[in-house]
């Protein structure tokens, strides 16, 4: 199977038979085509990313109250966006296998989903072109190595905003409301994040808040693999990308999964033997489009794509993505977070 990491969103898998085939042919794409993202010695995105500038990002983020606060949007141009003007491409980091948030289509093999439509919006606003994009798919636990390295320009992958990310990356202001949720099977004893998850077996993906929070409670679960983060790390309990957990649970190799509520819908969507548990989510948390610390000229730009993106009321641009992808999982929203600027 060829790399489909650096194609511009066209081609892919096909022909996923049946819902468990469909989670174990992206679990197994996900291990062919997202390898471990090189370091190598590039030099920063452009400016911005001076020691002086980095040093005061990072004592916002040591005294961050207000992680959501992003800077003013902006519709002016600047050396990062000028290089991805000069490429003549977007590179965005985002997910092949959330279903509804960032997946391919196993009929047209087309990537589809909330995310993948924000994507375009910033694509078409800096190129004039929603198809300028090179989508590079990548794992849970390599979306900060990714704008750090260069591989890509922005990352947009339901990547929760907070003070700890923030020492590493940049945010816009956030564009989707979620909560971390227990999924386990419909017919498990598993009432929640509560104590029924004592002795169970429990799965997370690296990196992710899920894991945070079960470190700081985990009500008895078994929630960490022996060997995490080395070569002998067995990923089961804590694995590279979120689906894998669904495949984990489909295979009865772990009890329950801990996610986002926005994951975990679309998760329950494309397997209806297993649902969320717990009348509501346990965290509140913002998505945000992500790039390297100190692009300010994008995330200004991207904070001013998504001003355009939220207006309009019920027919905005968000309103439509929303209502075509995650209104039957997550209903009853009727209007994208209200954005936050710094004032410093």
């Amino acid at each position: 199977m060829s790399r489909s990491e650096d194609r511009p969103g066209r081609g892919g898998l096909r022909g996923w038979g049946g819902v468990t085939g469909m989670a174990v042919a992206c679990a197994v794409t996900a291990a062919v085509t997202l390898l471990p993202l090189a370091h190598h010695n590039g030099g920063p995105a452009g400016a911005g990313t001076a020691g002086g500038v980095v040093t005061a990002d990072r004592a916002r983020a040591e005294a961050c109250t207000e992680p959501e606060a992003s800077l003013p949007a902006s519709g002016d141009d600047g050396p990062n966006i000028d290089k991805i003007k000069e490429r003549g491409k977007l590179i965005a980091g985002v997910d092949q296998n959330s279903f509804r948030w960032g997946y391919r289509n196993p009929e047209s093999g087309d990537l589809e989903g909330f995310d993948i439509d924000l994507v375009r919006a910033i694509a078409d606003d800096l190129l004039g072109d929603p198809d300028a994009v090179v989508f590079r798919a990548i794992p849970t636990n390599q979306r900060i190595a990714a704008l750090e390295n260069d591989r890509v320009d922005v990352v947009v992958r339901t990547m929760t905003i907070n003070c700890k990310r923030l020492e590493q990356v940049s945010f816009s202001t956030a564009y989707f409301r979620a909560g971390q949720q227990v999924l386990a099977p419909k017919k498990s004893p598993i009432t929640g994040y509560d104590s029924s998850l004592k002795g169970k077996r429990v799965c997370s993906a690296e990196g992710s808040t899920a894991y945070e929070a079960l470190e700081k409670k985990s009500f008895g679960a078994l929630y960490k693999d022996d060997f995490d983060g080395t070569e002998r790390d067995p990923d089961r309990l804590t694995v590279p990308n979120q689906l894998d957990c669904l495949v984990r649970l489909q295979l009865g190799e772990v009890d329950a999964v801990v996610t986002d509520n926005a994951l975990a819908a679309g998760q329950a969507a494309q397997d209806p033997a297993v649902e969320l548990k717990g009348k509501d989510p346990f965290t509140t948390e913002y998505y945000g489009v992500a790039t390297k610390k100190g692009s300010d000229d994008l995330v200004a730009r991207v904070n001013k794509v998504l001003v355009d993106y939220r207006a309009g009321g019920g027919d905005s641009a968000w309103m439509r993505s929303y209502e075509k992808w995650l209104a039957t999982g997550l209903p009853g929203i009727t209007a994208p977070p209200a954005p936050k600027y710094r004032t410093d």
